[in-house]
């Protein structure tokens, strides 16, 4: 049996904007990082509205990613909702990527550009996909994935939850073995650090609170033009419950 034994969150406005609309959760056994999008604070409320939705808890039947998946489309639409009672927040939006520690699993459920990767034998594997532009051109064989990182049109995502009244929501469960280290992470972190820095901070840096302060300092250093946000998760045998549950939001 596994289970979830640190875990550690942190968010950061960054170099060149003026708010945060990132959010995070953090409570084992779920997860999550979600990133804001639209104009007059509508991102935030955006991203605020999944946490919101993630702390009453997920929907209740079905294996632990067709939870996620299911709280993801009722966030959705609560957050479609509400842009449509205020004119100021259409066309608000938010991307999700949420993990769920099981047994001998994780699960994820994931819309939008954040990430979850996973650190393994001193290897990094990028779990999710990218919903947008450049993302669905790298698929296709249109750009590398060298090109994508400079590409002008990088920030633009193809699938988020709140724009439209229905969303498709990607979901997918991976095995996980004892010493796994998870990340998730938004794209204010992922479009600025290369992989080779995360995987030299991931393997030197076991402490996690550390960890999340060295990946979000790197994004910094190399520019900090998004808000970043990062949860970092590791997984090992055993039943006792968490050790440490620590979260930061750095302004």
């Amino acid at each position: 049996m596994l289970r979830v034994a640190d875990y550690f969150a942190d968010s950061d406005t960054g170099r060149a904007r003026r708010a945060n609309e990132d959010a995070f959760y953090a409570h084992a056994p779920v997860f999550a990082v979600a990133d804001g999008m639209g104009g007059a604070q509508a991102g935030e409320v955006a991203s605020r509205t999944v946490v919101d939705r993630l702390r009453r808890g997920l929907p209740d039947g079905g294996s632990p990613e067709e939870r996620l998946a299911l709280l993801a489309e009722e966030a959705n639409d609560l957050i479609h909702r509400k842009a449509a009672e205020d004119e100021q927040r259409a066309g608000m939006g938010t991307t999700l990527t949420a993990a769920y520690v099981d047994e001998d699993a994780v699960s994820f459920g994931h819309v939008g550009d954040s990430r979850a990767y996973l650190f393994r034998d001193d290897k990094l594997q990028q779990l999710t996909n990218d919903h947008s532009l450049v993302g669905e051109m790298v698929r296709r064989g249109k750009l590398t994935a060298e090109q994508a990182e400079e590409h002008p049109q990088r920030s633009i995502i193809t699938r988020a939850l709140g724009p439209e009244p229905v969303v498709e929501v990607d979901h997918m469960t991976t095995f996980a073995r004892d010493g796994d280290l998870f990340l998730l992470c938004s794209d204010g972190l992922h479009g600025l650090v290369p992989d080779e820095e995360i995987v030299d901070i991931a393997a030197k840096t076991p402490v996690l609170s550390e960890a999340c302060a060295r990946l979000i300092d790197r994004a910094n250093a190399h520019g900090g033009r998004d808000n970043i946000t990062a949860v970092l998760v590791r997984i090992e045998a055993g039943e006792e419950p968490p050790k440490r549950m620590r979260t930061r939001t750095r302004q």
